[in-house]
């Protein structure tokens, strides 16, 4: 019975390939004769008929010309004040033979000697704020009042400006003579003890202090400030700023715009006839109130000179809206 099964299909499979129609291939009507050559020179020919120009050619012919973009700059123009200003001046002496050891020059601010109408490099820089930055100082503010309430806020900020005032007058005492001849550690309030903690790695390192919240004024420019300090820094004679923080600054690009303001103060001294010397160094200083290590960023000659042109820019665009 299995023979008989086997040999009825093997013949139905020979029969039906014996009955069944050819099928129609769609190469069978090609001209085998009029392609030969072409096929020829496609299967034995090793590179391509069509080279960079051919192609560029016909990619031209059919989409049109190329128009090349010009390529970017490689170095951005660099905006310049319209009135370019030394930031040093000739005349003076770099670091002169002055004596160090004499008392800290401190010149009071009194507007009342003409001094009414000119303006402070605090107001000034406050005026030429970019959008960004006054985005997120009202981002800030409304934070703060959405915690603290409106008379929280108020609360808030006169703290915060006690506690710097107190810190300055803390570090005036410690930065003068009379201080350093005093054997006994003066007794500070409890909101400063801290920031003074915070900084005191960095004041081991200042010496030959020539100036305390004193004044400074240029005349040819019209504008006046008060500087935190001109003393030497691990030798080098600074500008130096002090700055009260609750974050973390541990970046020169964290304090926004106290380079410029450190710039303008060393610029205004330079030219100010009531220092005879000239500083092109500079120093801030950060502290932090729980006593953690403050941050000290120094700023160099170049940096200087390229901080007291972007003062020249936001002097000059304060002028402008005036």
């Amino acid at each position: 019975m299995p023979h008989w099964t086997s040999l009825s299909v093997t013949s139905f499979s020979v029969c039906h390939g014996l009955t069944s129609p050819k099928k129609h291939s769609p190469y069978s009507s090609v001209d085998s004769e009029r392609y030969s050559s072409l096929v020829k020179s496609t299967m034995t020919s090793r590179t391509s008929s069509q080279t960079v120009d051919s192609i560029e050619a016909e990619d031209e012919h059919i989409y049109g010309p190329v128009i090349k973009a010009s390529k970017p700059s490689i170095t951005p123009k660099v905006r310049e004040a319209k009135t370019l200003h030394p930031f040093l001046h000739c005349e003076e002496t770099l670091e002169t033979e002055e004596p160090e050891s004499g008392p800290p020059t401190r010149i009071a601010l009194n507007r009342g000697k003409g001094r009414s109408s000119v303006p402070s490099v605090t107001r000034i820089l406050q005026q030429t704020m970019s959008p960004g930055q006054i985005l997120l100082l009202e981002r800030w503010k409304r934070k703060m009042i959405a915690e603290l309430g409106e008379d929280g806020f108020k609360e808030y900020t006169k703290n915060l400006f006690r506690q710097g005032k107190l810190f300055h007058s803390a570090l005036e005492d410690t930065l003068t003579e009379a201080a350093w001849k005093n054997k006994e550690t003066p007794e500070y309030p409890p909101d400063v003890q801290g920031y003074l903690k915070s900084i005191s790695h960095v004041l081991e390192d200042v010496s030959a202090v020539r100036a305390i919240e004193s004044t400074v004024q240029h005349e040819t420019l019209n504008y006046l400030g008060v500087a935190d300090c001109v003393a030497r820094y691990r030798g080098v004679l600074c500008v130096i700023d002090w700055k009260t923080s609750e974050k973390p600054k541990p970046y020169l690009r964290n304090t926004y715009d106290n380079p410029i303001q450190v710039a303008a103060y060393a610029g205004a001294l330079n030219s100010d006839g009531n220092y005879k010397y000239q500083v092109e160094n500079g120093l801030i200083v950060v502290a932090y109130k729980d006593g953690s290590p403050g941050h000290a960023h120094e700023l160099s000659s170049e940096l200087m000179s390229e901080y007291w042109n972007a003062w020249l820019l936001r002097l000059q665009e304060f002028t402008e809206q005036r």
